[in-house]
């Protein structure tokens, strides 16, 4: 397996397929915190899988649901019929709202659920007479998947550009972050609620009728962990309010006990109008997707002839047998271990181990909410990227797991990482960082 030629078949997501195939990282198993590579070394996992195994790996009351799906019902369409399961776990996803009701559309990504979502925010302004509003209103820097419309309201150029032109009728407010007054932040940042006033400056240039929704990451996660300025989201709120337009967060990295709660939308107390979820909903165990929709959006929906079908959307694997097993079952471990709010009892002590890491001669600066971190580093002249890769690299050396984007370094490690482990990587990335400084 080793031998690059016969590493080639698999087309892989989001990485220099050449350079991998030289040095290729794989793994055999997990169980709790780590990972074990195909040779035998533990790796402790300090990005939960990629922001989803909340719970930690190899969870048996999971991986027994799935089986007993498998094994009962292996696939049934969701197309004008069902199975219980899906009912049940859109039930209780939609208890976990922030107002404790809602309706929810599955799907199989947060791709999928953002996608889902920008449809349902059109669609339902036109079911209530007002097919203008078609235009999204996006921010610099935010990712929301690689859908093709998820792409368009997101704002990573090195994402966009290979495949523009994207949709047309997106706008794009500012990366609401300025370092030179928010720096080596410690949740939320005190400057910088004004940044959302570019949502009124877009639509003095737009008129607000033509705008269906607004979509943003609560805590912008693949960009670099970035927490909203104090009053930042309440802003946004009060002014779709004010013009008629929705309001979408993208939850897919924020929810299931990330930041402490359910939702970001909980512990920040702004309620949008529509919540999109993924990753942490079955532990990564199985893929799947969520879109909650506020009821006066459904109900808006459904005031069309009894017998038409009212959303022309769905997926061939929406609420697929597996996959609602194993999200009830994550559930089921998150109601039990109260793993919502585990993470607000740790937090202190990973935002301190963090920040101690500010002394290091490379490292510009330090964010982090939650169970979320960043570090940026200050790039090698003439060779971005290249010191968070060494970085990187000395992590894996020494048996720990991190995720880098250009030279920021992040950290999410499951929620139920103990004292003793946060301190390991955070002291391994000291260490790391040390080498190359």
């Amino acid at each position: 397996m080793n031998n690059a030629e016969s590493l080639r078949s698999y087309w892989m997501p989001f990485t220099a397929n050449a350079k991998f195939a030289a040095a290729p990282r794989l793994f055999s198993s997990a169980e709790g915190m780590f990972y074990t590579t195909t040779d035998g070394r533990p790796i402790l996992d300090a990005i939960a899988g990629l922001w989803c195994v909340n719970a930690g790996h190899g969870r048996r009351e999971i991986t027994d649901a799935i089986k007993t799906a498998a094994e009962t019902l292996d696939f049934v369409s969701s197309f004008q019929m069902g199975h219980p399961a899906a009912f049940e776990l859109c039930r209780r996803l939609s208890e976990k709202a922030p107002e404790g009701k809602g309706h929810v559309f599955l799907s199989n990504s947060g791709s999928e659920a953002v996608d889902t979502a920008l449809k349902i925010a059109r669609g339902y302004h036109r079911s209530r007479g007002e097919p203008s509003r078609t235009r999204f209103v996006g921010r610099a820097r935010a990712y929301h998947g690689m859908g093709w419309a998820g792409l368009s309201v997101g704002g990573i150029g090195r994402h966009r550009r290979d495949f523009e032109p994207l949709l047309p009728q997106v706008s794009h407010m500012r990366h609401p972050y300025d370092p030179q007054k928010s720096g080596f932040s410690r949740g939320l940042p005190e400057w910088g609620a004004d940044f959302a006033n570019d949502l009124e400056n877009v639509l003095a240039v737009h008129d607000p009728t033509t705008v269906a929704a607004v979509i943003v990451e609560p805590v912008a996660g693949s960009t670099g962990v970035f927490a909203p300025p104090r009053g930042y989201l309440e802003r946004l709120r009060q002014i779709c309010d004010k013009h008629g337009i929705l309001l979408i967060f993208d939850e897919v990295i924020t929810g299931f006990g990330r930041l402490g709660s359910t939702f970001a939308a909980k512990r920040f107390g702004v309620t949008p109008d529509i919540i999109t979820c993924a990753k942490g909903l079955s532990n990564g165990a199985a893929p799947i997707g969520a879109t909650i929709a506020r009821p006066f959006i459904y109900d808006t929906w459904m005031n069309g002839a009894r017998d038409a079908i009212e959303f022309s959307h769905g997926y061939t694997y929406s609420g697929h047998p597996l996959s609602c097993a194993a999200a009830l079952a994550t559930m089921d471990v998150f109601d039990k271990e109260d793993l919502w709010t585990r993470g607000l009892g740790i937090e202190q002590m990973f935002e301190d181990a963090a920040h101690d890491l500010a002394d290091r001669n490379c490292v510009r600066d330090v964010r982090n909410i939650g169970l979320l971190a960043a570090i940026d580093l200050e790039p090698e002249p003439g060779k971005p990227g290249v010191r968070a890769q060494q970085v990187n690299a000395a992590c894996f050396e020494a048996g720990v797991l991190i995720r880098t984007t250009g030279d920021t370094l992040m950290i999410s490690p499951p929620i139920v990482a103990e004292p003793a482990q946060i301190d390991r990587i955070f002291s391994t990335l000291r260490n790391a960082i040390g080498t190359i400084a």
